[in-house]
């Protein structure tokens, strides 16, 4: 017999070695009803597979109802986009799981939970029933696994022993153990998105293929896509903006649209939140974050994985949630749980209050600083002390937000007053909130900080007093390299003498003082090293942040007030993540002073920070390029690696909302606030940062008086409803997709050509090239560029050839449903610096047995066609940033079957896996350079070919032409991967369970 569905790879091995168990859990199963007392018997969690909302549950009821149960914001009109039938398909999986399922072992802590005024919000596996004190010591986000391993276990899909090893969590975590974890939802944004479907539909015509029953390929848990990626900064310093990008953002992407609005009707528990609607991240917060789920009378803790490593921002808000690789995003979305190591947890204790002036973004950078200097990779950070409770919820999650930047899993706030009051604040009703706070508090999952606080165990401990946080910036190159205001200018000219690297640009001398002069629409213009071109208000971590957006409006105002403009050449622009954002500035009265000084609204999405900049004015883009100036963009993002935000600007510094303006109207970096002026007044005096920076009493005035909730409610109310645009597309209602061979924004990808269900098994690599020699910290951007595509670059070249004019290329990002041009765009990063080039920056190598100089593809194809294959070397922090499916994807169709890095980013590493290739990672104090290796070598990588001798974290000896040998770990980290790799990746393993599951 097959377990198939929701048990992960590593039960399916325990089952295989012990069959009886099995057969003895289903006999248990068959034997012992469901008490007739419980509303909610423990079989209807596994017909729902995993206590999903019961919005997904096609068997229990043909009107689906989102989270609690109740009217949570407008469900009439979230519901009306999510197609729920009874599918036989899913009726067949959700029996044949319930009687697989045995009864929970914890149902004697099955608590209810009654409602002040008589009766019950329903009932709930109570931690404090269990009356141990280990528990009481858990970091809250421990917690939250915890009670998620309880009310899954039936002693064979979620054993009394994974169990244990939560509860004794100070001793287990450091032995890095295994356990499984079951989200309640995932999360997809449309650059992520947009390949998930494709590999769903693809999936779908391998199981016909294999004799299988596609409809099998079916989300099993609630998903949720916001299309939020897609919109480009093409118009900007115009009241026509937000029109004019949306039209050519439907122009380019009407191809993806249309594939996504199909995906929402070709599959079951989809729902799609079309263009123009916000930030995925921010839109989660405010509208999709549940906290507390309350599933046919069970109450559970809401958690979220998503295909953004953003998704941590959800963290804020008390709700558990991280960024996976879109692989793991879709193997958990067709039922798969999560194998995960039991994480160390940081905790880091704020006290204190931020003084006067100090905004939220100075804090998140300072934070970063620290937690990176820390080391918190594969780890959670839990907030705690007296100073949480002094900042916002959205001071938290513009923290909680930036986890990917300083490394961790997830960076955690517990829920308290503070959320309580936001949920109101964005429109939760009153019995929800609550619902929420009766469940936390019962179950022990809720800080008082009005009441005596149980000290916590933690992993390691760090502390912020926040009176000692001052203004910064960040950059040029990296989040966490922090910058003091105060200290900018020195810093700015050490970076022009440094020599090249994330803190130098190595400029001569005789040339720091060059000025570029040219014409800007008939007007004389300049530019020098530091001038910003580019100023965005921009990014999930700032634009949901009310007080630093309302900072923002503030600052142009008394500038406006005072006489200062900013130049005309700057690219001006104010990309908010939620309409709520420009009902709040609209009724401040302050968007008019922020249109005046070029911040118009240009959309609503992920703009300048995921490189949809746009271009710059072709008089500033000759200007910079002929004199080889070293222009600055200011955004108030997340992300600034080199060659993401826009190709002319090589520094880039993350920045508060009113900073950003406030560099904007300074026109340059380099200068120092402190005591140099910003610009000269209308009454002809000096304009100091002091005179048009807002007290922080001036911020929370503004805040109280223009932030409220009837502005979340009629927001969200007509969020699904979608848009003209939207509603005129026009899609063919299938279960399988039409593949258009000509289209070049959607294809059929190979993953599954030739596929047996025979696995391939384990291999090692033999006399393999190295197509790739790197440094520290390569990012997900260096291996799979998101933003605009280069004239010259592989990718373009097959656009042209497929009739594509250059003006219609679109970004990277867009154009992920196409294998054909990711495979091109993969590595094609125009500042990506290859060892094997010998300092030349630019996406090309050497074919080794040839010397020729290539680029990346076509070394690639060169290789893939002689049958030879290749690895990658690199050193530490390989694959930082966002967690982007297409960095594993497109190494494996380059032919790349390993990586041999000094460390890994988290979310890459396991994608890595889940695409089959192998992750390895050098011996402390080792590395390509000190083993004197030049990627000249042939590379023989000695992995047992069968599965069951391969062990998480073995060494292995790799050894080359040139009679060198060294041992490396093998960063197969669960047993769940192992059995990922022995199939070929996650996909085709999911493909085989789902084929042989009757």
């Amino acid at each position: 017999m097959y377990v198939t569905g929701p048990h992960s790879a590593a039960l399916l091995r325990r089952a295989s070695r012990s069959s009886s168990r099995l057969h003895s859990s289903i006999s248990r199963t068959q034997t012992s009803p469901t008490p007739s007392s419980d509303p909610s018997p423990i079989a209807s969690q596994y017909r729902s597979y995993s206590g999903a909302s019961s919005a997904f549950r096609s068997v229990r009821s043909s009107v689906p109802r989102w989270s609690h149960g109740v009217d949570w914001k407008s469900p009439a009109t979230l519901t009306s986009q999510i197609r729920i039938a009874a599918s036989p398909v899913l009726d067949r999986f959700h029996r044949s799981l319930a009687t697989m399922a045995s009864q929970n072992v914890f149902n004697g802590i099955l608590t209810g939970l009654p409602k002040p005024g008589g009766g019950e919000f329903g009932k709930f596996y109570s931690l404090p029933a269990l009356n141990d004190p280990r528990i009481d010591k858990l970091p809250y986000s421990i917690r939250i696994l915890l009670e998620s391993a309880i009310r899954n276990c039936d002693n064979f899909q979620v054993t009394k022993e994974d169990v244990e090893k939560i509860i004794d969590w100070e001793k287990t975590s450091p032995k890095q153990v295994e356990i499984p974890f079951k989200p309640a939802r995932v999360l997809l944004q449309d650059f992520t998105g947009v390949p998930a479907v494709v590999d769903l539909a693809c999936m779908r015509d391998a199981m016909n293929n294999l004799g299988g029953d596609s409809n099998k390929i079916n989300p099993l848990v609630p998903v949720d896509l916001v299309i939020d990626h897609s919109v480009q900064v093409d118009v900007a310093r115009s009241e026509n903006a937000v029109q004019a990008n949306m039209e050519l953002e439907f122009q380019r992407n009407k191809e993806r649209f249309a594939f996504l609005k199909w995906g929402s009707k070709a599959f079951q528990n989809m729902l799609v939140v079309p263009p123009g609607s916000g930030i995925v991240h921010q839109v989660n917060l405010e509208y999709l974050g549940r906290v507390v789920f309350n599933t046919d009378g069970m109450l559970y803790p809401d958690s979220v994985v998503g295909t953004d490593s953003h998704t941590t921002m959800i963290d804020g808000l008390g709700v558990a949630g991280w960024g996976v690789g879109g692989i793991e995003a879709e193997a958990t979305m067709l039922g798969q749980p999560m194998s995960m190591v039991l994480p160390g947890v940081v905790g880091f204790k704020l006290s204190g209050k931020l003084r006067d002036g100090v905004t939220a973004t100075d804090l998140v950078l300072t934070v970063t600083q620290m937690l990176r200097k820390h080391g918190v990779v594969g780890k959670f950070v839990e907030f705690h002390g007296d100073g949480v409770g002094k900042i916002s919820l959205a001071d938290r999650a513009t923290i909680a937000n930036m986890s990917p930047e300083y490394g961790a899993t997830m960076g955690f706030f517990p829920v308290d007053h503070v959320t309580l009051q936001y949920l109101k604040l964005t429109g939760r009703s009153d019995d929800t909130v609550a619902m929420i706070e009766a469940y936390l508090r019962a179950n022990n999952m809720f800080v008082d900080y009005n009441e005596p606080q149980q000290e916590r165990v933690y992993s390691s401990y760090l502390e912020l007093d926040l009176t000692d946080v001052e203004p910064c910036i960040s950059g040029p190159k990296r989040p966490h390299d922090r910058v003091p205001l105060k200290d900018m200018k020195a810093d700015w000219h050490s970076c022009l003498d440094n020599k090249v690297g994330f803190k130098g640009f190595a400029v001569p001398k005789e040339a720091q003082d060059k000025v570029a002069k040219f014409s800007f629409h008939g007007q004389p213009a300049e530019l020098r090293h530091g001038s910003v071109v580019i100023a965005a208000i921009t990014s999930c971590t700032n634009t949901s942040n009310p007080s630093v957006m309302l900072g923002a409006g503030l600052v142009a105002k008394k500038a406006c007030e005072l006489g200062l403009k900013v130049k005309p050449w700057v690219k001006t622009s104010l990309a908010p993540g939620s309409g709520v954002v420009t009902k709040y500035l609209l009724q401040s009265g302050l968007q008019k002073y922020l249109n005046e000084q070029g911040f118009n609204i240009v959309g609503y999405g992920c703009t300048t920070c995921i490189g949809n900049s746009g271009d710059l004015d072709e008089s500033v883009g000759s200007a910079i390029t002929e004199n080889d100036i070293i222009a600055s963009a200011v955004l108030s993002g997340n992300r600034n690696f080199e060659g993401r935000v826009h190709a002319l600007t090589r520094a880039n510094y993350l920045a508060s909302p009113p900073l950003v303006v406030a560099y904007a109207l300074a026109g340059t970096v380099d200068i120092d606030f402190e005591k140099e002026p910003i610009g000269v007044g209308k009454d002809g005096k000096d304009v100091y940062f002091r005179d048009i920076w807002p007290s922080t009493q001036e911020v929370a005035d503004a805040v109280q008086s223009s932030v409220l909730p009837a502005m979340f409610k009629s927001t969200y109310e007509a969020i699904t409803k979608g848009n003209p645009m939207w509603n005129d597309l026009s899609v063919e209602e299938s279960k399988l997709y039409s593949w258009d061979t000509k289209s070049t924004y959607i294809h059929e990808p190979p993953y599954f050509k030739n596929m047996t269900m025979d696995p391939p098994g384990a291999h090692g690599v033999k006399d393999a090239y190295c197509l790739l020699n790197f440094g520290d910290s390569i990012t997900t951007d260096h291996i799979s560029p998101a933003g605009s595509i280069h004239k010259d670059s592989p990718a373009a070249k097959f656009l042209l050839e497929h009739g594509v004019d250059r003006k219609d290329f679109n970004s990277y990002g867009s154009r992920r449903g196409n294998d054909e041009i990711m495979a091109r765009g993969t590595f094609a990063n125009i500042r990506i610096v290859n060892k094997l080039l010998n300092g030349e920056v630019g996406p090309k190598t050497v074919h080794i047995p040839t010397g020729e100089k290539l680029s990346v593809f076509d070394a690639a194809s060169r290789y893939k066609a002689a049958g030879q294959d290749t690895i990658v070397l690199a050193g530490a922090e390989y694959g930082s940033g966002s967690s982007r499916d297409w960095a594993a994807k497109g190494p494996m169709l380059l032919g790349v079957k390993a990586v041999i890095a000094k460390s890994f980013e988290r979310i890459h590493r396991s994608n890595l896996v889940g695409m089959g290739i192998i992750p390895l990672c050098f011996k402390a104090g080792e590395d390509a350079d000190t083993l004197q290796l030049t990627g000249h070598e042939r590379y023989n990588i000695d992995l047992p070919s069968n599965i069951s001798e391969i062990r998480p974290g073995q060494d292995v000896t790799v050894t080359t032409d040139s009679g060198k040998s060294f041992t490396c770990t093998v960063r197969f980290d669960t047993e769940v991967e192992l059995a990922y790799f022995n199939h070929g990746g996650i996909l085709p393993y999911v493909i085989r369970q789902l084929t042989t599951q009757k």
